[in-house]
């Protein structure tokens, strides 16, 4: 386990590096000149040179490259243009709203997604299965914005169960309560379809029928032998959520108005703050990476038949 450990790790390497060179294209694929546009329209050229050379574009391009990787390498990811803060004390601020808010949404998809799969597979074809299939296509099929609208109009302006937006700090997370929920019902909708069928799917295998064939009792096979060797798929999916939840939901923090990673970068688009957006997406990028190879360690962790596959095609 521990060689396939590091040759995972090794091999995130290489990917890193082609992040960190897509993270320093993000300032050049914009159209128009960077200094001019944070300069603003009415500044005189001396002011114009003089931001291009406090940026670095005066230099030759791999110039450039390499004295930004070797800045990020130290964890210097640069200043904001419009706060003049450091871009990594700023999303150091805004990431733990962030955290809370997909950890919360994760809960409630996990838990609502893995329910509403077990019922759909213990009664495939029967009522109680057609109303968890429409329950998973209705919220597979409803946007986010539209959905956290509702959300938003029926518990918190109507009902006045939650806060309508902000948040006024303190340790409580009923702010994020509703926030999480509308983030999470769309993967708990797609969770319920991935569990239903994989647990189908091994409910219908030979030791299933083998272990109903000793007495065992049928909350226990469901459980220890069926849910369990259906949770690869699950685990894929969980992975793919928390990675995307974590890299900052734009919209839901925009419309509950949550001062998290996703609104910071939004801001720091419509203000073109370049060293905020290429911090953003570098830190984004790695966060995904990390939360995939702890996904592939668990894998490793649950089959050892993946880790042993993944190791004979890693020596080809």
């Amino acid at each position: 386990m521990l060689e396939f450990t590091l040759r995972r790790i090794t091999g995130t390497i290489p990917v890193l590096l082609g992040i960190l060179f897509v993270a320093f294209t993000v300032l050049y694929l914009i159209p128009g000149n960077p200094a001019l546009t944070v300069a603003g329209p009415r500044a005189d050229q001396e002011t114009i040179d003089r931001i291009s050379k406090e940026m670095g574009l005066d230099k030759p391009v791999h110039a450039r490259f390499f004295s930004y990787a070797s800045r990020v390498c130290q964890g210097n990811l640069g200043e904001s243009v419009v706060s003049g803060k450091p871009v990594l004390e700023s999303i150091a601020e805004k990431f733990p709203y962030t955290i809370k808010l997909a950890l919360i949404a994760m809960l409630f998809s996990v838990v609502i997604g893995v329910i509403t799969g077990i019922i759909g597979a213990v009664t495939n074809g029967r009522w109680l299965d057609r109303l968890c299939t429409f329950f998973s296509v209705t919220g597979i099929s409803i946007p986010v914005f539209l959905s956290g609208l509702i959300f938003l109009y029926v518990f918190a302006v109507k009902l006045r169960w939650f806060p309508t937006s902000g948040f006024r700090g303190g340790d409580s997370l009923w702010p994020f309560i509703l926030p999480a929920f509308t983030l999470g019902i769309r993967s708990a909708a797609f969770l319920a379809r991935i569990v239903r069928s994989s647990l189908i799917e091994v409910l219908n295998q030979d030791f299933i029928r083998t272990a109903r064939a000793k007495g065992l009792k049928p909350m226990r096979i469901l459980l220890r032998h069926g849910l369990v060797n259906a949770l690869i798929p699950v685990v894929t999916v969980i992975g793919l959520d928390l990675s995307s939840y974590l890299n900052g939901s734009v919209i839901v923090e925009t419309i509950f108005d949550l001062p998290g990673i996703g609104r910071f970068a939004m801001d720091a688009i419509l203000k073109r703050d370049y060293p905020v957006i290429q911090g953003v997406v570098l830190f984004g990028a790695f966060i995904f990476i990390m939360v995939n190879l702890f996904i592939d360690l668990l894998y490793a962790y649950i089959n050892p038949k993946i880790r042993d596959e993944m190791m004979r095609k890693s020596e080809k």
